[in-house]
């Protein structure tokens, strides 16, 4: 292997050790206060799922990876199913949960006079239950559509017929067409409580504007944290499938190992960088990582 991919698979590694801490970190503190407190809200719950469904999905791609850089031996078209429907379904969890996070936040903190939003606002626990279980619909078609996908390669590979080539672009056109499909109605529902948090924000500081009472409040900081934790999830999330997408294209066509190790590397931003986003945006977390970090400090001065 040459220095640049050897270079690259170390950051890859780095990406990799640090967003399993940081999600680690995240259900572990969660747990913890929900035994001391018997309590347990609705944001942490998602958090601490959203947590391990990442865990999943960082242990999914670095195998992934692995097998493909190293063609280990075990990494038959059997496996391949297997870590391909895993990989779905970590995926499926880690992006719903991001969205039901985006949506909760938008129910708790926006301020609109709407009268249908008003009803979710006070129904907001149901409304994020009903999303969660609603998309396992979407769950299960997807992972029949990679099945059949993947059986429908496997078979190909086995026939070593003619139409071999022009049989393997359709499948992987239409396997990338059900992905874009499957992630665009997430993605949309995010985006969009993204920018109804921003118009509250904007009414919300104009009010205080007029009353002469500054836009530095509570509640404009509230705002922005969910911002910056909505805004994040999407902009990771757009590198994460355009590196996705980017991967299957250069395994068909291009096969430069380069190209494939920096794309998993950008992939690998979306579920371990977004985590350490999370904690800092919550207090609770923020707190208790800086404590942890203060904690290791002593204990590595004392062992010099």
């Amino acid at each position: 292997m040459a220095l640049l991919p050897i270079i690259l698979s170390s950051l890859l590694m780095i990406q990799f050790v640090l967003g399993n801490f940081a999600n680690g970190f995240i259900a572990l503190v969660n747990c913890i206060t929900w035994v001391k407190r018997q309590k347990f809200s609705s944001a942490d719950q998602i958090l601490t799922a959203l947590a391990v469904s990442r865990i999943g999905l960082l242990w999914v791609l670095v195998l992934n990876w692995y097998a493909s850089v190293f063609n280990l031996a075990f990494y038959n078209s059997k496996a391949r199913l297997i870590i391909h429907i895993v990989w779905v379904v970590s995926n499926h969890f880690s992006l719903w949960l991001a969205t039901n996070l985006s949506i909760l936040y938008l129910l708790k903190i926006a301020n609109f006079s709407n009268r249908f939003f008003l009803h979710l606002k006070w129904k907001a626990k149901r409304v994020i239950l009903m999303i969660f279980w609603g998309t396992l619909i979407f769950l299960v078609c997807h992972a029949a559509v990679v099945s059949i996908n993947e059986t429908m390669e496997m078979n190909v590979y086995d026939r070593n017929v003619t139409w071999e080539t022009n049989m393997l672009e359709t499948v992987q056109v239409f396997n990338m067409t059900i992905y874009m499909l499957v992630n665009l109605i997430p993605f949309t529902i995010s985006l969009t409580a993204a920018l109804l948090l921003i118009f509250s924000m904007w009414k919300h500081v104009k009010k205080m504007q007029l009353s002469g009472k500054g836009s530095q409040d509570l509640s404009t900081k509230i705002h922005v944290r969910a911002m910056h934790t909505v805004t994040s999830f999407l902009l990771l999330f757009v590198i994460f499938s355009a590196s996705q997408i980017t991967s299957v294209w250069n395994s068909s066509t291009l096969q430069n190992l380069t190209v494939y190790i920096f794309c998993k590397i950008l992939g690998f931003m979306y579920p371990s960088s977004h985590s350490f986003i999370l904690i800092w945006g919550n207090k609770k977390l923020r707190q208790a990582l800086l404590s942890f970090l203060w904690q290791l400090r002593c204990w590595l001065n004392k062992r010099k």
